[in-house]
């Protein structure tokens, strides 16, 4: 069983079902296991505008923070109803012992400021305990368009500074958007925040659209479009909305890409001859290498983040698991031999574990195993659930399920990797195969 670490600097907190131990000139660290972890009271009251134009901006920011936090499942907002103290002034001092009062632990105070289109977000951090600031002093300047991504920069440096690990709220997520009735469905290509915001369509639902996936720096999307007729890839420009198709050259299926670390590779699975292997092609120059020559179908591939191994699903043994093999192909060795088939792997961000879809006795899974298929461990069921893809921490997985019967549709829903905190995620339409972006920049 994974065990995650969270050190949680905020002086004290209460568990169930966790240890707890507090240093003695140290922070108190939680130990988050299966159990389940009584969320950290905190309080984020509206940010102080500091110019007339920032009004608008400055309580909607600190609602994005709040639902941010309070939707990882570590943390629980003290409502403003409950509030003793106003702040009324982003310098005046904090009057620790009214936030004490109402049980915060942790307090987050800002100030907005707007000039033009320029929106300036301060804020601090205060450990309500020990009273004092938790060192997130921060400053983030942008557009008055942008300010959810500010809102989501201070989530996610706070967030950072109480856990200890990285955040994941600046981030957007690429989906396959679903409309129309089960035996007509159109879908098309769209990207949006983490959360569900600022949805933006990629492509219209003229041609099927599959596998959508994120370059690692987020600016380029790969997916598989039927628009010819039969599979093909295509490479897409998130910013411009531009185009083109990474043709095998020789009429053959191409589907499944996944880009490489480095971002100049892709990965993808190719039919010819009735056979289905993985091959590898240099974006720049479409020169391409065949990965795998098994009489078997070989889909699905992900690499490490390391760029040295790739893990991909395979029926070679009769059945479709899972299989590691080196990058530039070679020797593949299984790594699943529960019950039941495996499918869609995808390697975690942090190189420790491998998400995949399992089915077994009519159920379908979300689950993650050491890359070594050690400490397999299931963290939903339902009638269908599907495709999973990481957060940029590694910390959360979001995926596809779709309901039962003829009325049924596809949404996305998020779990956190250790089974808790299950829920959807916000989308205009049905939604399936998401990926997840990393942090932007």
């Amino acid at each position: 069983m994974r065990k995650i670490l969270a050190a949680l600097l905020i002086g004290a907190a209460a568990a169930a079902g966790a240890g707890a131990a507090m240093a003695q000139d140290g922070p108190l660290r939680i130990e988050i296991d299966q159990g389940v972890i009584e969320p950290l009271p905190y309080a984020v009251p509206d940010f102080v505008p500091e110019t007339p134009a920032a009004s608008e901006y400055a309580a909607q920011i600190a609602r994005v923070i709040a639902a941010d936090l309070s939707g990882t499942g570590l943390f629980r907002e003290v409502p403003a109803s409950a509030h003793i103290s106003k702040v009324a002034s982003f310098d005046s001092a904090v009057k620790y012992a009214d936030w004490k009062a109402v049980n915060a632990q942790a307090l987050i105070t800002g100030a907005v400021s707007v000039n033009g289109n320029q929106l300036t977000v301060r804020f601090r951090g205060h450990d309500v305990f020990a009273e004092k600031e938790l060192g997130t002093g921060l400053q983030f300047n942008g557009t008055t368009d942008g300010w959810r991504r500010m809102a989501h920069k201070v989530a996610d440096a706070v967030y950072s500074r109480i856990t200890g690990e990285s955040g994941y709220f600046d981030s957007r997520v690429v989906y396959v958007s679903e409309s129309g009735p089960k035996n007509d469905r159109r879908k098309r290509l769209a990207v949006m925040d983490y959360d569900g915001a600022n949805v933006q369509y990629l492509t219209n639902s003229a041609s099927i659209v599959l596998a959508p996936r994120f370059s690692p720096t987020g600016d380029r999307v790969l997916y598989t479009s039927y628009e010819s007729g039969f599979p093909q890839i295509h490479v897409l420009d998130v910013g411009q909305v531009q185009r083109k198709v990474l043709s095998s050259g020789d009429g053959t299926m191409s589907f499944a890409p996944r880009f490489a670390p480095d971002g100049r590779t892709i990965v993808y699975s190719q039919t010819q001859g009735g056979n289905t292997d993985l091959f590898s092609m240099d974006i720049s120059t479409g020169a391409k290498s065949r990965l795998t020559s098994a009489p078997s179908i070989e889909t699905a591939p992900s690499f490490s983040p390391d760029g040295s191994q790739i893990v991909f699903e395979s029926d070679r043994s009769g059945s479709q698991q899972l299989y590691v093999m080196p990058a530039g192909g070679g020797e593949a060795r299984r790594i699943s031999f529960g019950e039941g088939r495996y499918g869609t792997p995808v390697w975690s961000p942090r190189g420790d574990m491998i998400a995949f879809t399992k089915q077994n006795k009519g159920r379908f899974h979300i689950g993650v195993m050491r890359t070594d298929g050690g400490e397999e461990r299931l963290l939903t069921a339902s009638f269908l659930d599907e495709g999973p893809t990481w957060a940029p921490n590694g910390r959360v997985i979001m995926f596809t399920r779709e309901s039962q019967g003829s009325a049924g549709r596809a949404l996305l829903y998020s779990v956190d990797i250790t089974g808790r905190n299950l829920k959807p995620v916000k989308t205009p339409d049905g939604a399936s195969d998401p990926a997840w972006s990393p942090l932007q920049n």
